[in-house]
């Protein structure tokens, strides 16, 4: 199971998982972006790249997801596909979808941004986990 979602008042809490700490950040990427639609109909067409810098794990996750918001905000970009790198508290990733098309993407729940709310980062055994809350 890459990710799940729980109950949170007026919003909504994601736990996502990885065996490394790049696959957990991937799949906290599709978690956000499968709250606003089905991603397994969003084709690969279009790539954008992303460079963020945090002063911490947490501060990192935050600009990884809002930098992916920001693009769907923009130019109605849903994305189904991760890749990342993570070096010290640098990442650069890579982010793959297509536009918005209401005859073939089901519409959702619009996520309007990231928060730090209940954000917890947790190396376990066998990987990582993450949780957070999205506001939408």
């Amino acid at each position: 199971m890459k990710f799940e979602f729980f109950d949170h008042t007026a919003d909504v809490g994601i736990r996502a998982w990885g065996k490394t700490l790049e696959e957990a950040f991937e799949n906290s990427a599709l978690a956000v972006f499968e709250v606003m639609t089905d991603t397994s109909k969003v084709e690969r067409r279009e790539r954008r790249e992303v460079t963020v810098e945090g002063y911490d794990l947490k501060n990192l996750l935050y600009r990884w997801i809002e930098s992916l918001l920001f693009y769907y905000d923009t130019e109605l970009l849903l994305f189904s596909a991760f890749k990342v790198t993570i070096e010290g508290l640098s990442l650069r990733g890579e982010a793959l979808g297509e536009k918005f098309d209401p005859e073939r993407h089901e519409r959702r729940t619009v996520v309007k941004a990231m928060t730090y709310h209940e954000m917890e980062i947790t190396k376990r055994d066998g990987g990582y986990e993450i949780t957070f809350v999205v506001d939408i």
